[in-house]
């Protein structure tokens, strides 16, 4: 029992502890093993054969997020076409760090490059996740993310950041306004939006939905399942890179709006200081915005408050997508609204990266950030 507690104990580094999904693990080796016949854990992802879906047959994944998003949100043609973006079809988690599966070296960074300024990679969310990790530990800070903080300290802690250096945070050459800020300038630079330009019409919509009355008439309570629903559809459609950050971002600040009584930042508060960088295309200025603006500044909130529901497939998709692969004859009949799930019903899905930096996140070190939702 000491030996298995010291091995656990060695897994965990200066970036926090890693999230207890794991379902299996080569007794030979351990999570970072460098010796032979050592093999990387697998990580249990309730959205399993949505992810399958998204990475064998992305064409079929693509048909069944889009006849979904199509049935809860009414969209023009080219701006259901977006949707698309520009090349065709969704993103599908590919490549170096082998689709759904996961290794937890990618809380590592892969290169030193620079970060500001360039679209967005896994190396520089593993570069930004210094900031993210020690804001995390700094909830408390009164007008975190609304005050500024030191124009030279942040231009130095940039500097650090572009150069791929491993910085120590925690020794005090740093304010968390300095940090805070520098996350939000880092939002602001990226190319275009965390939520991307093509989906910002659809985000719009969203926001504009809301509850019938008993005569069919329209009203003006927000339907908020339908609006959550939409959501985790449209979040499937992200580049991974951007819905791995989003995570981590909307869980950062929906911890941060827990602590209002401390920091006096709520989730409205919150949306103000970030809507600008999260949700804006960067051709618009507020002016340009201003028949919009309370609608986007209400839907960032949104997203904050219910953030620990929006990375999730809904269960029709999750049932969709094992059918396909288990062979079940009713895989061919259309998807009924009657088959629906409430969002509080659907599992919490560890959609790697996104599992792996949430449990990195909510960390033992940090037990306040430790969401139910994530076991």
């Amino acid at each position: 029992m000491a030996a298995d507690k010291e091995s656990n104990k060695n897994t965990q580094n200066r970036r926090g502890t890693v999230c207890n999904v794991v379902i299996s693990q080569d007794a030979g080796g351990s999570w970072g093993g460098s010796g032979v016949g050592a093999r990387p854990p697998v990580i249990f992802n309730p959205d399993f054969f949505v992810e399958k879906l998204r990475h064998e047959r992305p064409e079929v994944f693509q048909e069944l997020v889009l006849s979904n998003i199509s049935r809860l949100i009414d969209l023009p043609g080219a701006e259901f076409s977006l949707l698309l973006g520009d090349e065709g079809g969704p993103k599908t988690p590919t490549g170096a760090g082998g689709g759904f599966f996961r290794s937890f070296n990618f809380l590592k960074r892969k290169d030193k490059e620079v970060v500001f300024g360039t679209p967005l990679t896994e190396g520089g969310i593993a570069q930004i996740y210094q900031l993210i990790e020690y804001l995390s530990k700094n909830l408390q800070v009164e007008g975190l993310f609304r005050v500024p903080g030191n124009s030279v300290r942040q231009q130095a802690l940039k500097e650090q950041l572009n150069s791929g250096a491993d910085i120590d945070l925690e020794a005090g050459g740093f304010h968390p306004n300095d940090v805070a800020t520098l996350l939000k300038t880092f939002l602001g630079e990226l190319p275009e939006p965390l939520l991307t330009h093509q989906h910002f019409h659809a985000h719009l919509k969203i926001a504009d939905m809301t509850l019938f009355d008993e005569k069919g008439n329209k009203t003006s309570v927000p339907d908020k399942e339908r609006q959550i629903e939409a959501l985790q559809l449209l979040f499937l459609l992200l580049p991974q890179a951007n819905r791995s950050l989003l995570k981590l971002i909307l869980d950062l600040l929906y911890h941060t709006a827990k602590q209002q009584d401390k920091n006096k930042m709520s989730a409205f508060n919150l949306a103000l200081m970030f809507a600008p960088h999260v949700v804006w295309p960067r051709d618009m200025v507020a002016s340009d915005l201003q028949e919009n603006l309370k609608k986007l500044n209400n839907g960032m909130a949104f997203l904050i408050k219910h953030s620990q529901k929006l990375f999730k497939a809904p269960m029709y998709m999750r049932e969709h997508a094992r059918m396909h692969f288990t062979g079940s004859k009713t895989l061919q009949t259309k998807v009924s609204s009657r088959t629906l799930s409430p969002a509080g019903n659907i599992w919490t899905i560890f959609n790697p990266p996104l599992g792996l930096w949430s449990g990195d996140l909510a960390s033992r070190s940090n037990p306040g950030l430790w969401s139910p939702e994530w076991g």
